[in-house]
């Protein structure tokens, strides 16, 4: 089975093959997003903790998060759900994947490194590979590098080389001027709407009034007539 293991501190991932099933007996009937120690793996990696991301089987087929069983099932999918892409809109379909816990049919396991144990591991932890793309969403730039709401986002976005010059991404959810003019316009249309909508409800009440009242006197008339016409007869 061939491990790829990711380190998001470093940016870095290295592919190992294992043959020994002994060595991965720790990571059997476990499921997806499971930490485990991996000391099994061999004296360098003591002391470090992986967390299991997915995998793939023999046939290509990709682990799905939440189904509770080691073999292939059949499932229809939706636009949203994870290993399917939508390529018309409104299409299911229904597809073949395994599920989330690990076995020895497996031709491929991703693990993520949580805790770096006691050495260094060649070409996983030893280097550091900078980011190409950054975060575009700002509430995400400033978790990257731990901003508080009143720093300038516009200056920590992680440019990429487009030729000559470099190219910055366009920072999504930024509160800027204009758009907190826009959320002013559209609270005082709702305002206007609403101020709208209760006069004419109080001039309907007051116009049903009004002709309930002619309705009334309108009845009265009829019958003092019809009396009237009796007294004379």
């Amino acid at each position: 089975m061939k491990i790829n293991i990711a380190n998001p501190t470093t940016g870095l991932q290295k592919v190992y093959e294992i043959d020994d099933d002994k060595k991965l007996l720790p990571f059997f009937d476990k499921r997806m997003a499971t930490e485990v120690a991996g000391d099994s793996l061999g004296d360098e990696f003591k002391g470090y903790i992986l967390k299991i991301a997915g995998g793939n089987d023999k046939q290509g087929f990709p682990m799905k998060q939440g189904i509770l069983c080691n073999h292939r099932v059949r499932l229809l999918f939706k636009k949203g759900m994870s290993c399917f892409r939508e390529r018309r809109h409104g299409c299911r379909k229904r597809k073949s994947v395994r599920g989330c816990v690990v076995g020895p049919d497996l031709a491929t396991l991703s693990l993520v490194m949580v805790r770096k144990g006691e050495d260094d591991i060649p070409g996983l932890t030893d280097d550091n590979k900078p980011r190409r793309l950054g975060p575009k969403r700002a509430s995400n730039i400033r978790k990257l590098f731990a901003l508080e709401k009143k720093d300038d986002v516009k200056k920590f976005v992680v440019r990429r080389d487009a030729g000559k010059k470099k190219k910055a991404p366009k920072i999504q959810r930024l509160v800027t001027p204009a758009l907190l003019q826009r959320k002013r316009y559209f609270r005082s249309k709702t305002r206007t709407k609403m101020v709208l909508a209760k006069k004419l409800k109080s001039d309907y009440a007051v116009r049903l009034a009004e002709y309930r009242q002619e309705q009334k006197d309108a009845r009265a008339a009829e019958v003092a007539k019809k009396k009237k016409e009796k007294k004379t007869k």
